[in-house]
Formats: structure tokens, C-alpha cells, sequence
């Protein structure tokens, strides 16, 4: 796996040169044939029902006037029919798209189990100046070449990067909110400019406390736009104290319906693949990949699939456990993958009176271990397993819900025993 921190100096000279020169401003967009509103209903592309003339690998596009590059990776057993998630994977300064492609698209790639178009469009001078808007217009370029010929779903359009790579997607959260659904920038900066930067975007921010290339304030600077955009309510989250070796991650409370904004903030310098309990960044051991995924598919498509359900029985599920009037937990397994697999645990409350705080037990199976949990604090990672609520979701009100996440090494293919809920 590539090892993306060894690009830090030359990130750290140009940054220097770039925060006195963002990039430039674009009018327009996709056009009306290939957006829809990012709420609204599900616009078939023109791709749908089409036999399809891409195929997985390098892409030659011309754009503003330029022979660009991308790379595009279409899902295993592609249905016409289907319309898929589609996500933007921007490399960082001096990486490419191969980096980006290699290092599974920001390790979403083997977390996403073939529901999902990938893209990684290459910058020129390894970079995202996004001059007169240069860049913004590949994006649009890109996505109008796919979507005419595969079948993508219109409200799911998602994008993600790195250093640089996090200012070309904050970039294009700014200018085209219509388009795209949500956003996570990694250590980002306002590098590639902000034209518009006034409609609510799904966003998340992950960012080191004590970033040397990209000062940690430069990412708040960020959030904070869609703090404002998305009517979340103003507030100052918790951040690790250096030399704890963790993350915080914190949901705003208050954001419109769709529009959420999460901020994670680890206790590390400037690398897209932190680790918990270790000063080592590793790609695949890092824990920001399961957030993200898990960020981006809480949004559910507008319109349901063209396509009837699978046949194929659904994994079996413990049935929901705890006292009946107080909390109930029910597991299920979301992805797996050749040694691994990611699973929710769904805690509801089943009283007339909120919950005030929750724990989750249960045993995992021989060989499982947790490597990353999400919305709640573990104690444990192998065996028996008890998780506590976060300082956000501990308060769950009559007949509502809230839900964990983790992925794990290990045989997905069978579930927890002993799932039990208990609240104070």
C-alpha cells in the first residue's frame, strides 16, 4: 500500500505559494441535462439501460481546451440497469491518480462491495490551482462522460482528497452544491478557491492538531463554512491533547434535515491515514476509511433502483436483545472483504422515556477483532466486546434510535453472540 506521507516536503513548499494564490472562479456547471438537485428525486442518466463503451482503467477527456486524464474504476458485475453511486477520489500534491487508484481510492474502494463508480482524475503539475476554473470544469467534463454512458444516481454523487486534493473538493462543494451530495477534505486548506460557497453540502473534515504543512485553523476555516451553510449550531468541538494518540469525532447538532457536518480531529501532523495508538500513519490501518464510507452511505437514494432485489436471502440477524421498555440492540454486517468486514449495531429505545446514556455488549467470534469503531467507545476489541454511547448519541428519545459502526478483521460471515443493551 502506498505510503502517501513521503510527499510532505514537497506539500510543504508549495503550500506556502498557494495560500497567497487560490484558484480562479467558474461560471456554470454540468448543465440541465445532467443535474439534478441533491435532494430531489432520482434522474436517471443517460447511461442507464445503455451497454456501456467505458471501461476500468486510464481515461484520455478533452477539457478547457486540454487532453486531461482520469482513471475510472467501474464495479464488478456491472448492471445497466442500476444506478450507482458515483465518488471523486483527488490525489494530493505531487501524487497522481494511479496513487489515489492504488491506495483504494482512499481505501473506500474495499469497503464499498460493487455499489460504486470510482474516479480519480489527474491535476496538472500534480496539482489543483484550478486556474480560471480549469479543474471545476474537468469535474464537470468527467462526470458528464460517465453519466452519459453508465448509470448513476443523481442524488449520490460524493467527493473526497487529501491535502490538495481536500482543497478540489472543497472547491467543489462551493461550486456546484446542486451536484454533489457530501464532501470530505483531509487536511485541506482554501488552496483551489471557493466560487459561490453559499448553499448546504453534506461535509466532513478530518484534520491533525498539530499539522505542520496545513495549519489545523486553515481546516476549521473550512467546516465552518458549511457550519453556516448547513444551519448547524455553532460550537467549538472537543480535539485529542497531543501525545494522546486518538481522534475525536464530533457531529454538530442543529443542521438542516440531509445537511450534516462532522469534524474529526487526531492527534497527528499532516497525513491522510492516521492510526489510534500509534504515531504511525498506515493506510491500512487507519480508521478514517470506515468513517468516511460510513458518512457517505448514510445517504440514501431518493428513488429506489430500476432493478428488482437481489434473490439471494438476507444475512441473518440476531433479533433485537434488552429489557423490554429500555434499550434494544440489533446487529448487522454492512460489507465484507477477504479478511475483513464492516458492521452497524442499531440501539433503540423501546420506552416512553429517553435513554440517558447506553452500553452494548457482545462476542465476537473466534478470530474477529475489531481494528476501528465509530458513534461510541469500546472496551475491548476481541471476545467479549462492551461499547458506550458518544457524548452525542447517549441521549436516544422514546421510540427513536441511534447506531455504531466498526469494521473488524476476521470471517464476517457470522455474527456476534450475546448482543445485550442496558441503559442507567
Amino acid at each position: 500500500m502506498l505510503r502517501r506521507r513521503f510527499f510532505l516536503p514537497s506539500i510543504a513548499a508549495a503550500a506556502l505559494l498557494l495560500a497567497a494564490t487560490t484558484g480562479g472562479v467558474l461560471s456554470g456547471g454540468l448543465g440541465a441535462t445532467a443535474v439534478a438537485a441533491t435532494n430531489g428525486t432520482l434522474a436517471a442518466t443517460a447511461g442507464c439501460g445503455k451497454a456501456p463503451t467505458l471501461a476500468s482503467g486510464t481515461r484520455t477527456i478533452q477539457s478547457s481546451g486540454q487532453s486531461r486524464t482520469y482513471n475510472l474504476r467501474i464495479p464488478d458485475g456491472y448492471d445497466r440497469n442500476r444506478p450507482y453511486r458515483l465518488i471523486f477520489g483527488f490525489h494530493w500534491l505531487n501524487g497522481s491518480a494511479n496513487n489515489v487508484t492504488s491506495a483504494g481510492y482512499y481505501g473506500l474502494q474495499p469497503l464499498s462491495n460493487n455499489s460504486t463508480i470510482f474516479v480519480a482524475p489527474q491535476g496538472l503539475n500534480a496539482g489543483w490551482a484550478n486556474t480560471n476554473g480549469r479543474d471545476l470544469t474537468l469535474f464537470d467534463d468527467i462526470s458528464r462522460q460517465i453519466e452519459n454512458d453508465l448509470c448513476v444516481d443523481t442524488t449520490q454523487r460524493f467527493a473526497l482528497g487529501w491535502s490538495y486534493g481536500g482543497a478540489m473538493s472543497y472547491a467543489v462543494a462551493c461550486a456546484r452544491p446542486t451536484v454533489i451530495r457530501a464532501v470530505t477534505v483531509i487536511s485541506g486548506a482554501n488552496l483551489s478557491g471557493c466560487n459561490g460557497g453559499t448553499q448546504p453540502v453534506a461535509y466532513f473534515g478530518i484534520h491533525g492538531i498539530y499539522d505542520s504543512v496545513l495549519n489545523i485553523s486553515q481546516g476549521r476555516q473550512l467546516r465552518d463554512t458549511f457550519v453556516r451553510n448547513n444551519g448547524c449550531t455553532a460550537q467549538s468541538p472537543r480535539e485529542p491533547s497531543r501525545g494522546s494518540l486518538t481522534h475525536i469525532t464530533t457531529a454538530y447538532s442543529g443542521c438542516r434535515a440531509g445537511y450534516p457536518v462532522q469534524w474529526a480531529a487526531f492527534d497527528g501532523d499532516h497525513t491522510p491515514s492516521p492510526v489510534d495508538g500509534s504515531g504511525s500513519p498506515n493506510d491500512s490501518r487507519t480508521w478514517t476509511s470506515a468513517e468516511i464510507w460510513r458518512f457517505f452511505s448514510q445517504f440514501e437514494s431518493t428513488t429506489p433502483p430500476t432493478t428488482p432485489p437481489p434473490t439471494d436471502p438476507p444475512p441473518t440477524t440476531p433479533p433485537p436483545t434488552g429489557e423490554p421498555g429500555t434499550c434494544a440492540a440489533t446487529y448487522r454486517t454492512i460489507n465484507t472483504w477477504p479478511g475483513g468486514f464492516q458492521a452497524e449495531v442499531t440501539v433503540a429505545n423501546n420506552s416512553t422515556a429517553p435513554l440517558n446514556g447506553w452500553t452494548v455488549g457482545l462476542t465476537l467470534a473466534s478470530g474477529q477483532a475489531i481494528s476501528s469503531l465509530w458513534s461510541g467507545t469500546n472496551t475491548g476489541t476481541t471476545g467479549s466486546v462492551t461499547v458506550k454511547n458518544a457524548a452525542y448519541n447517549g441521549t436516544v428519545g422514546p421510540s427513536a434510535s441511534t447506531t455504531f459502526g466498526f469494521t473488524a478483521t476476521g470471517n464476517g460471515a457470522t455474527a456476534p453472540s450475546n448482543v445485550t443493551c442496558t441503559s442507567p
